[in-house]
């Protein structure tokens, strides 16, 4: 069986796998590894660990050796010469005339290899941009186009909740999230109260979501008839997590206002709706890359086509 170790890069916080060969390491270990982009400086956050066969990532780079005082020296070297280079692509792109919005720079460990992030609003030639920032900065460069949730994942932000946006701190990848999620769990389906500080929706709306799925498949529907140990009534509010329903019962010309535990009521549960896909929810394709829709005008859409459903319900 193969023995691996988790390494960390600082930019990124996904773990990744080595082969560390011979060399035992421990959490906390600075070492250099073996990349696609070459050797890079990284931190070992999982120690030598034998896994299955059937669990190893495939072939495995390997670890080159453990850091010397003098790559971390260089490691500093590099990540103090970020702003340098950041500012010298600003200074370059505006005296080329290009609409190029430098985000950020990210310099190689070895400081050989320059990659510049930056957002444009168009397609753009910055062919002539990258031999003068070559001869400049003496190094390879590299031009990487960020999208929405790229560059908050980058630059980090805070969010609504006043914490540290989950794809900066910890989350890996971006996983699919629908405004179904928002409305299954009983959100206001305003687009400025869903959406992250990206413009997109927010990505803690899937955490708790196979919990709220379930649960909404035995619940009433807010304003519907239900039948309750008192006689017949109309749901006013539904509580998720306790799994209780608020009903109005009407007695003659008076009603009263209780609140019941789903499973004494009676009422006709949801029929499962097949998913229609959308043609508005295509994504688009430009310079071989895809480029999603405007959010706003997507959730939009999707709440549209969740009122037409409900109304197609009630009829």
């Amino acid at each position: 069986m193969p023995m691996i170790v988790g390494v960390k890069f600082e930019r990124n916080a996904k773990t990744y796998s080595f082969d560390p060969g011979e060399l035992v390491f421990e959490v906390g270990d600075k070492v250099i590894v073996d990349t696609q982009k070459g050797n890079e400086l990284g931190e070992v956050v999982t120690a030598n660990t034998i896994v299955p066969e059937s669990e190893c990532p495939g072939e495995l780079k390997k670890v080159v050796r453990r850091a010397t005082p003098r790559d971390l020296e260089l490691a500093k070297k590099a990540k103090e010469s970020e702003p340098r280079a950041l500012r010298t692509a600003r200074e370059k792109a505006t005296a080329l005339g290009i609409g190029l919005k430098f985000i950020s720079a990210e310099v190689s460990f070895d400081c050989k290899r320059v990659v510049l992030y930056f957002t444009a609003e168009e397609r753009v030639d910055f062919r002539e941009l990258v031999k003068e920032l070559a001869s400049a900065l003496h190094a390879r460069i590299e031009l990487r186009q960020l999208y929405e949730r790229d560059d908050v994942k980058l630059r980090g932000s805070l969010g609504m909740c006043g914490r540290e946006c989950c794809c900066r701190s910890y989350l890996r990848d971006f996983e699919k999230v629908t405004v179904k999620m928002a409305k299954v769990q009983g959100l206001s389906l305003n687009p400025t109260k869903i959406s992250g500080i990206c413009g997109k929706l927010m990505c803690c709306l899937k955490y708790e979501n196979d919990y709220y799925a379930e649960v909404y498949k035995i619940m009433p529907k807010v304003n519907g008839k239900v039948t309750t140990p008192d006689g017949p009534a109309v749901v006013m509010s539904v509580d998720m997590l306790k799994k209780t329903v608020t009903c109005k019962v009407t007695s003659d010309e008076t009603f009263v206002v209780k609140t019941y535990p789903v499973e004494e009521l009676t009422f006709q549960k949801k029929a499962p709706q097949p998913q229609q896909p959308s043609e508005k929810k295509k994504k688009h394709r430009d310079g071989g890359k895809r480029r999603e829709e405007a959010q706003s005008e997507e959730v939009i859409e999707d709440i549209e086509e969740i009122e037409d459903e409900e109304t197609d319900d009630e009829e």
